[in-house]
């Protein structure tokens, strides 16, 4: 046993600190970043920010939504490979380049994968999703599916230190997903002890994947637009984020109804309802890592995204900078006092 007493933090821990800026309006500021990736050398345009592929969230229709404003949805990968053959024979290509297909670590998802990649040459992205990333079985499924897809854009994850973003990378993925219990309906550091503040991690495991020329997606934890900007700030390449885009018209979760005011379910992947849904029951050795929660309706997606990406230009204007890839250069945090933290959490 041994105890890290340096200081971590979450987004909520610190503010950005405003600096001078030649900018005269929010509309100056460019959000697209232009990429060219690692193994699989694809060079793709667009906003960096991910709709998170869980199965309420990671829809077509989100998916469709969402390529209009340039950003990428990580599509959950509970979809049939019908499901896929028909949804793809309506998508336009802007659309498909907008997405990331998402897989689990089991032969029969690697066999799907393989189906589903089949279907179109637009679909450049792959997400190989697990909780838990430091197995040594996640970085065989990596290396099994760099061989098997040399082309494509592996995005992989998730971890939260730096040793392990360098060892994904070397293993394949050209970005890495980051985060272990921060997103809103995950209870994995309640009901295990394990995790790492987001911000901490994001600027830990940047700063390992940039050495080797690989990147990294900050996953869960924002729930304002400025923690959006707070990750951007701290070195993260995507953002992806799960709850911020939950409850609107484009998502699938379930709709209740009470006292005359409609709710759609939300919940982890790891949750009870997920597993209910997907497989039938909570496996006998295992506890549920996730919860469900009631969110308001929303409508539809592109007024959320809209906020967004309008709390993220004017993040910019603050510190200066004319494109979001400048961002983490004119960031400077400020470590946020307890009682101040209690005002700004309201």
């Amino acid at each position: 046993m041994r105890i890290e007493e340096d200081i971590k933090l979450g987004f909520k821990d610190v503010l950005i600190r405003p600096k001078r800026s030649t900018l005269k309006s929010r509309s100056e500021v460019e959000l697209t970043r232009t990429f060219t990736f690692k193994h699989s050398a694809l060079s793709w345009t667009g906003v960096p920010v991910i709709a998170a592929n869980m199965d309420t969230v990671g829809t077509f229709r989100i998916a469709e939504a969402l390529a209009e404003f340039d950003i990428l949805t990580a599509v959950h990968k509970h979809y049939s490979v019908n499901d896929w053959r028909a949804f793809i024979a309506r998508a336009s290509v802007k659309v498909l380049q907008h997405i990331m297909v998402s897989t689990g670590t089991s032969d029969a998802d690697f066999e799907k994968l393989q189906q589903i990649v089949a279907l179109s040459p637009a679909l450049n992205f792959i997400c190989i999703d697990v909780a838990n990333g430091y197995s040594e079985h996640f970085v065989e499924f990596l290396q099994r599916a760099r061989e098997a897809f040399p082309t494509k854009t592996i995005c992989a994850g998730n971890v939260v230190t730096g040793e392990m973003v360098e060892e994904l990378i070397l293993s394949g993925a050209d970005i890495v997903k980051v985060g272990i219990g921060p997103g809103s309906v995950c209870t994995t550091r309640v009901k295990t002890g394990v995790g790492y503040p987001q911000l901490s991690a994001v600027i830990e495991c940047a700063d390992a994947a940039h050495g080797l020329g690989g990147q990294i997606v900050s996953d869960g934890g924002c729930s304002v637009p400025g923690d959006v900007a707070k990750a951007f700030g701290g070195g993260a390449d995507f953002v992806m984020l799960g709850g911020m885009l939950a409850a609107h018209d484009e998502c699938e979760g379930s709709v209740i109804e009470e006292r005359g005011e409609k709710f759609m379910l939300f919940y982890g992947m790891s949750s009870e309802t997920a597993m209910k849904r997907h497989v039938g029951s909570v496996a006998g050795y295992r506890a549920a890592e996730g919860k469900t929660v009631k969110l308001p309706l929303r409508g539809p997606v592109e007024n959320t995204a809209r906020d967004i990406l309008g709390g993220l230009r004017s993040a910019c204007t603050y510190v200066g900078a004319e494109r979001l890839k400048e961002l983490t250069k004119r960031t400077t945090f400020i470590r946020v006092a307890e009682q101040e933290n209690q005002v700004y959490n309201r």
